[in-house]
């Protein structure tokens, strides 16, 4: 009997917008096939067989659930009205939110091409930039590749393959001084390769490193921690996660955290 891919039946069968859009659900375990959920977009199906799809909430990607999560407990970082960085946009889940929440503007930056969501790119206060290596931001270089001169106001960032360690400082220097700065802490990114063990850094030690490690290095370049929360989802593979906010202005010492980051990771 012949069959095609899942992706390929999922939108298809107008289950989603696009073959795209149907294989990032597909990876984020929204998808069933006779009622067994599939994670590979690469399946093979047949036309009798049933696909369904659960219900999934309105943002273009999981990830925004964890801003949103970290702008509620961080209350003192306004959105409305400034002009913001979403460093590595990826698809868009955390520039959906920033306009949810009333952003002025939205500067959309990712290394890679061809990401972030129709939905969102399509979005008049959003400015995509594409090709862009963060690491290496500055004033000048995003003002060339934005059109957009002045420095951002807030900055949100869920960075993968790298530490943050690599990106905080070029990140500042696109900032006001006043500017805030919510990060997603990633361990599998900050712990080294001898510290992921199938994909998930398992050791609880290793985790709260990872987040104070982002800390002192945020510490040394004039930023005070202002909050810290677990992420309310997991990332890939299922690792732990960490939102922290940053500002020159409000916040406290690393060393007033190092409790409450033993809490949150089990160390």
């Amino acid at each position: 009997m012949d069959s095609i891919r899942l992706d390929a039946a999922v939108a298809a069968r107008g289950l989603a917008r696009s073959r795209t859009h149907a294989a990032r659900l597909i990876s984020n375990g929204y998808v069933r096939v006779d009622g067994t959920p599939v994670v590979k977009a690469s399946f093979p199906v047949a036309e009798g067989q049933a696909v369904t799809v659960d219900a999934v909430d309105r943002y273009v990607s999981r990830g925004a659930n964890k801003l949103i999560a970290a702008l509620d407990a961080f209350s003192g970082v306004r959105v409305d009205g400034r002009l913001a960085l979403d460093a590595g946009a990826s698809t868009g889940g955390f520039t959906q939110v920033l306009l949810e929440r009333g952003a002025r503007q939205v500067i959309a930056a990712d290394v890679g091409h061809g990401q972030l969501d129709p939905i969102i790119a399509r979005e008049e206060r959003v400015v995509k930039v594409e090709g862009f290596n963060l690491r290496y931001a500055t004033p000048e270089t995003m003002a060339g590749a934005s059109g957009i001169s002045e420095p951002v106001e807030l900055v949100v960032a869920d960075l993968s393959f790298i530490s943050l360690g690599f990106v905080l400082e070029p990140l500042q220097s696109l900032a006001t001084p006043d500017a805030d700065f919510v990060y997603l802490v990633k361990p599998q990114f900050e712990v080294g390769r001898t510290g992921v063990k199938e994909g998930i850094v398992k050791n609880p030690a290793l985790r709260a490193d990872s987040i104070t490690n982002v800390l002192w290095a945020a510490y040394d370049l004039g930023l005070s921690t202002a909050g810290i929360i677990p992420s309310p989802i997991a990332g890939n593979a299922g690792n732990l996660e960490y939102l922290v906010w940053f500002n020159r202005n409000v916040g406290q010492h690393p060393t007033e955290w190092l409790e409450r980051v033993t809490e949150m990771t089990g160390a």
